[in-house]
């Protein structure tokens, strides 16, 4: 009885039965395998880079310091709080510290430049993971086309002897596909932790920015300011 795992190992083991190393997959996979590889390349790039700013920003969050800035602006304290915002690293922190720095102008403007720039920094390079996560399958589709157009090139004549080329064909359409399937899964699990983590930054911008503009009214109507 022939096993059925003979088919997958015919196409993944050398002419001379021994298995194919990933650099003899990598030639399987002809051409195609070069756009891949260095999408692969960028997308891990991206994804190293992320990770080291998320842990960096991580570390700089200081919510005491917001809390405490937001207690003086109630108090109507502007000098306290920016002095203490000032020694602080903290996203929400920073774009306080503009804001009031700027409120005689327009506080809502400052707020939403400082955060404009601060969403624009957690922002770098998701465009990046979005066209690996979209460019990785097709061009994984496109291996699988020429793989099997050069498998269908292949049958004509006799087949005996084209079963070289017609097993070249069908290996390098499974190996572009899996490659192309296994780029876009890898990049979708940091991107969509990534986004998660832009989407709470966010949050806690837009809760700093109401909690600012009512205290801002608070300290005002009682003639703090």
């Amino acid at each position: 009885m022939i096993s059925h795992h003979l088919p997958l190992a015919f196409l993944l083991n050398n002419p001379d039965g021994s298995p194919m190393t990933l650099m003899d997959l990598f030639r399987a996979g002809h051409e195609i395998m070069w756009p891949i590889l260095f999408l692969a390349f960028v997308a891990l790039t991206v994804v190293v880079e992320r990770v080291l700013f998320l842990i960096r920003e991580n570390s700089r969050r200081e919510p005491e310091v917001v809390a405490k800035m937001l207690e003086n602006v109630e108090k109507g304290d502007i000098d306290g709080a920016l002095a203490i915002g000032k020694k602080s690293t903290d996203t929400v922190a920073r774009i306080l510290v503009y804001s009031l720095s700027n409120r005689e102008y327009s506080l809502s403007n400052a707020f939403v430049r400082a955060s404009g720039q601060e969403l624009a920094r957690s922002n770098q390079g998701m465009a990046v993971l979005d066209t690996a996560i979209t460019a990785a399958p097709m061009l994984g589709l496109l291996g699988t086309v020429t793989g099997m157009m050069g498998t269908f090139a292949s049958l004509t004549g006799d087949l005996g002897s084209s079963v070289g080329a017609i097993t070249g064909g069908v290996a390098e359409a499974l190996i572009a596909t899996c490659c192309g399937l296994a780029i876009a899964v890898t990049c979708l699990i940091p991107y969509n932790i990534l986004n998660a983590r832009i989407e709470q930054t966010k949050q806690e911008i837009s809760d700093a920015s109401h909690a600012l503009e009512i205290l801002m009214k608070k300290a005002e109507s009682r003639g703090a300011l």
